[in-house]
């Protein structure tokens, strides 16, 4: 995806994009593979692949949910994705970037500081460490995380406000969603909406699932990790 098909897509997304964001996405772009030469960030260094897979893929969340104003979480952000891409296009978002990896998290602060990016914190914890003490913060919580739907969705629902949602951005869900409503039940959320499409030009297959959360989350979860691994809530 060159830049004009990329400026095109948005268009379909609803979002019309400025000369400085283009030039915002740019520096990340050649920030990215830099600082990849040092060390794994991303296995998708085209730049034609990075825009489409990352950059566009990133900003489908408009989709499915007003992203504006929002206090938002983006759960195993690795390089940033969606994330930073979303605080660049959405300016008045307020985000927090929580991934595991320390180096990971070295590049986020470099991004944020080139460019110049406010209201956008990074924690440097495991998923179901932070949550375990954050409860009930944020509007939204999302993930481009690979692991399952039933971890991501213990892993975040208590840092979702009542009322709030999850949305997990994933690919083919067939077996994702097997067992999945014992998880709901438990876990005090429902699902609102789902949204399936494929990527421009390549035509992978992507899947939004919105959750909307309806009571708070019990203290007992997330569990352990040991625990959350067995694919089975209690």
């Amino acid at each position: 995806m060159n830049k004009n098909e990329f400026i095109n897509a948005l268009k379909e997304l609803n979002i019309k994009i400025t000369p400085l964001q283009l030039e915002k996405l740019e520096t990340y772009y050649n920030l990215l593979i830099e600082e990849n030469k040092k060390y794994n960030l991303t296995a998708i260094t085209k730049k034609e692949d990075v825009y489409l897979k990352h950059f566009y893929d990133s900003l489908t969340l408009n989709k499915i949910i007003n992203l504006s104003n929002q206090y938002l979480c983006d759960i195993g952000t690795g390089a940033g994705f969606p994330g930073i891409v979303l605080k660049i296009i959405f300016p008045n978002l307020k985000i927090t970037l929580l991934d595991s990896t320390e180096k990971k998290c070295k590049f986020l602060k470099l991004v944020i500081s080139e460019l110049n990016l406010n209201n956008i914190d990074i924690i440097n914890e495991r998923a179901e460490i932070y949550s375990k003490t954050t409860r009930e913060k944020y509007d939204i919580v999302t993930s481009r995380a690979v692991a399952p739907l039933k971890h991501l969705l213990e892993y975040s629902i208590s840092l979702v406000k009542v009322n709030g949602y999850y949305i997990a951005m994933k690919g083919d869900i067939s077996k994702d969603i097997i067992g999945i409503d014992t998880y709901e039940t438990k876990l005090g959320i429902k699902e609102e909406s789902r949204l399936s499409f494929k990527l421009p030009k390549e035509n992978s297959l992507r899947t939004l699932i919105k959750y909307k959360k309806m009571t708070k989350t019990s203290t007992k979860y997330p569990r352990k990790y040991t625990e959350i691994k067995k694919n089975k809530i209690i």
